[in-house]
C-alpha cells in the first residue's frame, strides 16, 4: 500500500462521553467546513464563505420526544477525510450517523441508521438552529461572523429556512422523507423499523445567499442522501491520489510515494500529506484564488498565518507550488512586518506583527526555489509600487532585518508576548531561537548572493552569521542544555521552551560545541520528551504557571514541534533518539489529522493509545486541526531520510533507515525538472 484513500486513513474508534476532554472532528469539502458536536447527530461551526454560521449548534437529536444526549452513555466516533461515523445506544437502539459536506455544494448531510426491534415506531426529532449572515468585510476574529435568525417553514418541504435581518445569508434544514415541522425549530417524523429491525433517515443542510439557491442545493442533496455520501468519498480518494501523481489535475506539483514496511514511517508521512491536503481551499469567493486555511473547523477560517505556512513549506514546495508563489507575493505586497497573516474573502491583511515572519518568508522561497528549479522567481520584481524590487533583495531585507531590532545588545530584540508564543511570559524579548534563525537566514542570503555572482557581499554576510551565532551562544547555560531570553535593561531570564531547542538545534547545529549538543539532548529528553508527544515548556520553568494553552506550555505541543524537535535531533547528532521516539509518536496520528495542540499523557489520559486532542473551550482554546502538519513531511524527508536539497536543486541524502526498515524507500521525488528515487544508498535519478 502507497498511496492512502480515505478508508486507510481513518482514525481509531475514539469514545467519549457528554462534555469530555473531547475535540468533534471536522469535515471539508474544500469549499467550506463543518464539525460534528457530542452527541449522536448534531453539527456545529457550519460555514462555507462567505456564508457563516459562526459556531451555532443545530440538529440536537430527541428520540421519541426525549433530547437523546440526556440519556448520558458513551459515543463512539470514526473520523475519515469523506466522512464522520458516530455511534450510541438510546432507550434499547443503536443509533449511527454518518456525516460529510457535500462536495461541490454549500452543505452538509447526515444519514441516521437505527436498529431495534422490527415493527417499533420511533418518533425521531431535530431542534434546528440558525445564525446565518454574510460580513460585508473579512473575517478578522477567530470566529467566523454570526447573526440571529428566524426560522420559518419551507414550503413543500419538512424543513426550515433561517434569516437573518440582514437577508445576507439563509440556511436551509430538513428531512429527507416525510415528517412535520413542530413550533418554531423542531422538525419531527416517525420511522417504522423494518422486519430486520432497521430504518434510515437523511438531514440536509445548506447555507448560501439567497432563498432559491439554497432550495436548489438543498432539493439535489435530498433527492439521494447516500449518493452524497459516496461522492464525497470520490472527492477524496482522488484528491489523496493527486497528491503523489505528478500527472494529475488536482494539484500543481507532487509528492513522493513512500514505499516501507514500517508502520509507524507510513503513518507519520501520511499525517503530514494529509494535514496540509485537509486546508485546502478551492472557494469561488477567494480572492486570491486557491488558498491554504491554518486551522478549522472553529477559528480562523479564512485566514492563512505565514508563521504555520512556512512551518510545512516543504510540502507546500513539492505539493502546490503555484498557489505558494502567490502566496509569497502577495504577503511581500502587504509588507510581513505589519501582520501574520492574510485572509482570503478580500486578501487584506490579519493580526499584528509575529517575530517568526522574516525567518518563515525565507525558508518559504528558499524551499520554493529549490524544489521548483524557477531561479528566476529571485530575479522577480515583486512589492509595492514603492518597494518594488527583486525577490532576492527582499530576503536579503528578511536576513538582516534584525539589525533594525537591536537595542542595547548584539541581539534582536523581538518584543512582547503577542510577537511571539503568546501563553509563555517569560519567552519574550532576546530569545535564542529567532535570533539563532537569523544566523541561518544570512547564510541562505549569502548563498542567494554568491549565486548572483556577489561574492563580496556572501563573504561579508557568512562573517556577520559567524559573529551572531557567537552572540546566540553567550544566551546558553552552560551545563543546563536550555538558555536564557534577555531583556531589555540586560537582565536573563532561564527559559525551558522547546522552540529554543527547536529552532537552534535546526539552524545553527554545527556552531555549537559537542558538550552542548550532548547538553540540550538530554535536557529534550529530561524534561520534553514523552512516549507519544512533548511538553512545548518544561514543568520545571517558571512560567509553567502561566497558562493552561497546552500548544506552548507545560501540558502539550503545538504538532510541528515534535516534528521539528525530531529534524533537531538529528541536526544535533542524536538521530537514535529521534527513530526510536517515531512509534510512540505515530499512535498519536491515530486521532485524525494533527490538532491545533495534544495534551501530554500525564496532562490528560491517552485516547486511542496517543496523545489526546486539546479541546476547543476555555481555557484551551485549540481547534481540531492545524495545517502545521507538513512539519511531519518534513521530518520524514530531512530527518529519516536525510534529504538535503541545495538552492541549484543539487540532490543529496544520507538516509538513516537501519532500524526502521532498509528497505523502505522514496520513489518520484521531483526536484526541478528531475526526479529521484531515494533509497538506504541516497538519492538516485530516475532514468
Amino acid at each position: 500500500m502507497t498511496i492512502p484513500r480515505s478508508g486507510d486513513l481513518a482514525s481509531d474508534v475514539l469514545v467519549h462521553s457528554y462534555d469530555d476532554m473531547f475535540n468533534p472532528p471536522g469535515l471539508t469539502n474544500f469549499l467550506g467546513t463543518a464539525q460534528v458536536d457530542l452527541d449522536v447527530f448534531a453539527v456545529r461551526s457550519v460555514n462555507f464563505p462567505p456564508y457563516s454560521h459562526g459556531d451555532c449548534i443545530t440538529g440536537q437529536l430527541y428520540v421519541d420526544g426525549r433530547l437523546a444526549r440526556s440519556y448520558g452513555g458513551q459515543v463512539e466516533v470514526v473520523w475519515r477525510p469523506d466522512h464522520v461515523v458516530r455511534s450510541t445506544t438510546v432507550d434499547g437502539l443503536s443509533l449511527r450517523t454518518t456525516t460529510a459536506c457535500a462536495p461541490g455544494r454549500p452543505a452538509v448531510v447526515v444519514q441516521l441508521e437505527i436498529e431495534g426491534t422490527p415493527g417499533r415506531e420511533v418518533r425521531i426529532g431535530l431542534a434546528l438552529a440558525s445564525t446565518a449572515t454574510r460580513s460585508p468585510s473579512g473575517w478578522l476574529r477567530p470566529e467566523p461572523p454570526s447573526e440571529p435568525n428566524t426560522l420559518a417553514a419551507s414550503e413543500g418541504r419538512v424543513a426550515l429556512l433561517g434569516t437573518g435581518e440582514s437577508a445576507s445569508a439563509v440556511s436551509l434544514q430538513g428531512f429527507d422523507g416525510p415528517g412535520e415541522v413542530r413550533g418554531q425549530s423542531v422538525i419531527e417524523t416517525t420511522l417504522t423499523l423494518d422486519s430486520a429491525g432497521q430504518a434510515r433517515l437523511g438531514y440536509v443542510h445548506v447555507l448560501t445567499g439567497t432563498a432559491a439557491e439554497a432550495a436548489e442545493h438543498y432539493d439535489a442533496c435530498v433527492a439521494d442522501v447516500p449518493a452524497v455520501l459516496a461522492a464525497a468519498e470520490q472527492l477524496w480518494d482522488k484528491a489523496l491520489a493527486d497528491a503523489f501523481d505528478p500527472a494529475g489535475d488536482g494539484f500543481s506539483g507532487s509528492l513522493p510515494i513512500l514505499e516501507t514496511s514500517n508502520e509507524a514511517l507510513r503513518k507519520l508521512y501520511w499525517w503530514g500529506v494529509l494535514g496540509v491536503i485537509w486546508f485546502r481551499r478551492d472557494n469561488p469567493a477567494s480572492v486570491l484564488g486557491r488558498t491554504y486555511d491554518t486551522l478549522m473547523p472553529r477559528y480562523w477560517q479564512t485566514t492563512t498565518f505565514i508563521w504555520d505556512y512556512s512551518l510545512s513549506s516543504l510540502t507546500h514546495a513539492l505539493l502546490d507550488p503555484e498557489p505558494m508563489r502567490r502566496h509569497i507575493e502577495h504577503w511581500i505586497d502587504l509588507d510581513t512586518h505589519a501582520h501574520f497573516g492574510t485572509e482570503w474573502l478580500t486578501g487584506g491583511p490579519v493580526g499584528y506583527w509575529y517575530s517568526v515572519n522574516d525567518f518563515a518568508m525565507t525558508r518559504l522561497v528558499r524551499d520554493y526555489v529549490r524544489f521548483t528549479g524557477d531561479g528566476d522567481f529571485l530575479a522577480a520584481p515583486v512589492g509595492r509600487e514603492t518597494a518594488r524590487k527583486p525577490v532576492a533583495e527582499h530576503l536579503h531585507d528578511w536576513a538582516t532585518a534584525w539589525r533594525g531590532l537591536r537595542k542595547d545588545h548584539a541581539l534582536a530584540d523581538y518584543g512582547g508576548i503577542d510577537n511571539l508564543m503568546e501563553c509563555v511570559s517569560s519567552y519574550i524579548h532576546e530569545v535564542a531561537s529567532f535570533n539563532a534563525a537569523n544566523v541561518w537566514c544570512l547564510r541562505v542570503a549569502a548563498e542567494v548572493a554568491e549565486r548572483d555572482g556577489s561574492s563580496d557581499q556572501a563573504e561579508l554576510l557568512r562573517k556577520e552569521a559567524d559573529e551572531q551565532a557567537g552572540h546566540v551562544n553567550e544566551l546558553y547555560i552552560e551545563g543546563a542544555g536550555f538558555w536564557h531570553a534577555r531583556q531589555p535593561d540586560g537582565t536573563l531570564f532561564p527559559v525551558r521552551h522547546c522552540y529554543d531547542f527547536n529552532i537552534v538545534g535546526t539552524t545553527m547545529a554545527d556552531d555549537l560545541s559537542e558538550t552542548q549538543r550532548a547538553e540540550m539532548v538530554d535536557f529534550f529528553q529530561r524534561e520534553l520528551q514523552t512516549p507519544t508527544w512533548m511538553r512545548a515548556l518544561s514543568p520545571y520553568d517558571a512560567d509553567a504557571a502561566f497558562s493552561l494553552r497546552p500548544d506552548h506550555q507545560w501540558n502539550g505541543a503545538y504538532p510541528a514541534w515534535p516534528a521539528d524537535a525530531g529534524r533537531a535531533l538529528f541536526a544535533l547528532g542524536r538521530g537514535d533518539v529521534a527513530l526510536d521516539w517515531l512509534p510512540g509518536l505515530a499512535k498519536t496520528a491515530n486521532q485524525g489529522p494533527c490538532g491545533q495542540a495534544h495534551f501530554v499523557e500525564e496532562a490528560v489520559p491517552a485516547m486511542a493509545g496517543g496523545a489526546r486532542k486539546s479541546p476547543p473551550q476555555f481555557p484551551y482554546l485549540i481547534d481540531w486541526s492545524c495545517s502545521s502538519s507538513g512539519s511531519w513531511v518534513s521530518l520524514i524527508l530531512e530527518g529519516v531520510f536525510g534529504l538535503e536539497i541545495a538552492l541549484d536543486g543539487t540532490v543529496t541524502a544520507n538516509p538513516q533507515l537501519t532500524t526502521l526498515d532498509p528497505e523502505a524507500r522514496l520513489v518520484g521525488l521531483k526536484v526541478g525538472a528531475h526526479t529521484y528515487t531515494v533509497t538506504a544508498e541516497g538519492a538516485l535519478p530516475t532514468p
